[in-house]
């Protein structure tokens, strides 16, 4: 190797005046920054990783929401299977009402208030009853067939009995009321 240049720095620090020191030049002096061989594959790499990063960022963001979703459908309706548990109960108290008579007054308030009561839970839960009545349009979302019958005087496909009401849980069918259809035919 050739004589090493002079430099005031390495022989004085103190020589060299911050002010008037050129950067620029001095890396042109030593022939400019050496690039990497390799820089298109460390770009590519960088690429690479900025692509997974962003897609792991996603997942993650994705899962976030799941789970709140989830969280929130486990709170809503995670009471279902309780709330359909419940629901002969309810169907027993209003059968034991129709079946108390006019002169059995109080056991006829104790079933009245305790219905309401049940009534009251379900709707601080979120169940609601739905109760079809006579005449009403057969709706194959909210009913359920459980006879067909020609009666005179009626329309096909409206409600000519209600066997049982049925629930809806927030916005979903726990269980459709029962009736019995008119399958009258137009004239």
């Amino acid at each position: 190797m050739g004589e090493p240049k002079d430099d005031p720095f390495l022989d004085d620090p103190e020589a060299v005046d911050e002010d008037s020191f050129d950067l620029d030049a001095a890396i042109e002096e030593s022939g400019g920054p050496k690039a990497p061989a390799n820089l298109d594959q460390i770009v590519e790499e960088r690429d690479a990783m900025r692509e997974r990063m962003m897609r792991a960022l996603a997942e993650a963001e994705n899962v976030r929401k799941r789970a709140a979703r989830d969280r929130d459908e486990a709170q809503r309706y995670g009471g279902s299977k309780l709330a359909r548990d419940l629901l002969p109960v309810y169907d027993n108290l209003v059968r034991a009402m129709d079946a108390a008579g006019a002169e059995q007054t109080a056991i006829r308030e104790g079933l009245e208030l305790t219905l309401k009561e049940l009534r009251g839970v379900f709707g601080k839960h979120g169940v609601t009853v739905v109760s079809p009545a006579e005449g009403d349009k057969f709706d194959p979302q909210m009913h359920q067939a459980m006879f067909e019958a020609p009666v005179p005087g009626t329309v096909a496909g409206h409600i000519i009995q209600v066997m049982s009401d049925g629930f809806m849980l927030h916005d979903r069918l726990l269980r459709p009321a029962q009736v019995g259809v008119s399958s009258t035919p137009t004239s």
